[in-house]
């Protein structure tokens, strides 16, 4: 069997691969978590996944995001205003040079990231700390992204840049009031033809409340 098409029957404890590490942080239902992926001090809405050897940290993601292999989300970062960059300033205790600099780390669990609904980074991406992802929006391979996302954009290049919007701002204003996304389980099987066949535009025109 090809495993890239076998069947995974995921439900409402979440798979987590046993040489993934996680930490502090909060799975939903339906959620998956692939190998050597380290996850720290995070949340997951259902259904959302991530692949193998990603390093997410502070972060909180909404639910059906799409997360690569090889992702840094809040990666750290290291003290360009100071004289030296290296880890001696701020791991001190490692060094025997007296206690860590607690307000260095602190700064980064202070910029926590935030991912809308189905948001999708792709391979090899780095999300900056404190940035917003909203949300449908794409984040293309090798990205760096280091300023706020709006929602359903296509962000690619170092540094990030929006190459276009995945639809027009009408079906885009139409699809956040639909939020299929907070539509139950049983509503999306009914629904799962309609997300395989139908264009946004129809997608929209048969489910936008408005």
């Amino acid at each position: 069997m090809d495993p890239a098409t076998a069947t995974k029957r995921l439900g409402e404890a979440p798979a987590i691969d046993p040489s993934a590490s996680l930490r502090d942080t909060r799975l939903g239902r339906y959620c998956e978590v692939g190998a050597r992926t380290k996850l720290a001090e995070c949340v997951f809405g259902d259904y959302s996944y991530v692949a193998n050897d990603s390093d997410i940290i502070y972060a909180t993601l909404g639910r059906f995001c799409s997360i690569a292999a090889q992702v840094r989300i809040n990666p750290g970062n290291h003290p360009l205003e100071r004289v030296a960059l290296n880890h001696f300033t701020y791991r001190s205790a490692a060094y025997g040079l007296g206690d860590d600099d607690a307000d260095f780390f602190a700064w980064r669990r202070d910029h926590h990231v935030t991912l809308g609904h189905d948001v999708w980074i792709g391979h090899g991406a780095v999300v900056l700390p404190g940035l917003r992802i909203g949300n449908g929006a794409a984040i293309g391979a090798g990205a760096v992204v280091t300023k706020d996302v709006p929602p359903f954009a296509i962000v690619v290049g170092v540094p990030g840049r929006v190459l276009r919007f995945r639809f027009p701002p009408t079906v885009i204003a139409a699809l956040e009031r639909i939020a299929w996304w907070d539509w139950p389980h049983e509503v999306l099987g009914e629904r799962l033809g309609d997300f395989r066949s139908l264009g946004a535009e129809e997608f929209c025109r048969r489910y936008d409340p408005a």
